[in-house]
């Protein structure tokens, strides 16, 4: 199940159960099952309180996943810092909305199994990031 949460944030309400059923069929076109996936949206002094408290990082970030995947069931808990995300989207020179959804996305590849530490992993995320995105308009 998919779920959407915030806190510290007004909620983005382009965010329905069409965003659930995208996220649903990126999930299985990877041969994957959805299990239990909470989105929680959030300003950055959350999202830097939690990295700090469970990564040991001391700085912003746009997305933090927990992964709690069991074989093909894919589960976790992925926190988006809205204020990230809107920096992002002016510095990138994207709306919002599709920027958040790259976000969206993204947790769901990490836990997937797409890393994004090297040069070539960025590459290949981007590439499975604009796949997904290219499939949003037949859901909404």
């Amino acid at each position: 199940m998919i779920e959407f949460y915030n806190q510290d944030t007004p909620f983005p309400e382009f965010l329905n159960d069409k965003t659930k059923h995208w996220i649903d069929t990126i999930i299985a076109s990877y041969s994957k099952e959805a299990g239990d996936i909470s989105y929680l949206f959030c300003s950055d002094d959350h999202i830097l309180s939690v990295n700090k408290q469970y990564l040991n990082h001391d700085y912003y970030t746009d997305i933090i996943t927990f992964d709690y995947c069991i074989s093909n069931i894919i589960s976790g808990d992925l926190v988006i810092s809205i204020d990230t995300v809107k920096s992002n989207s002016e510095q990138f020179n994207t709306e919002f909305k599709n920027e958040l959804h790259r976000v969206i996305i993204h947790g769901i590849l990490h836990l997937i199994g797409f890393k994004d530490a090297t040069d070539d992993e960025k590459a290949i995320m981007r590439r499975e990031e604009d796949k997904a995105l290219s499939l949003l308009s037949t859901f909404h």
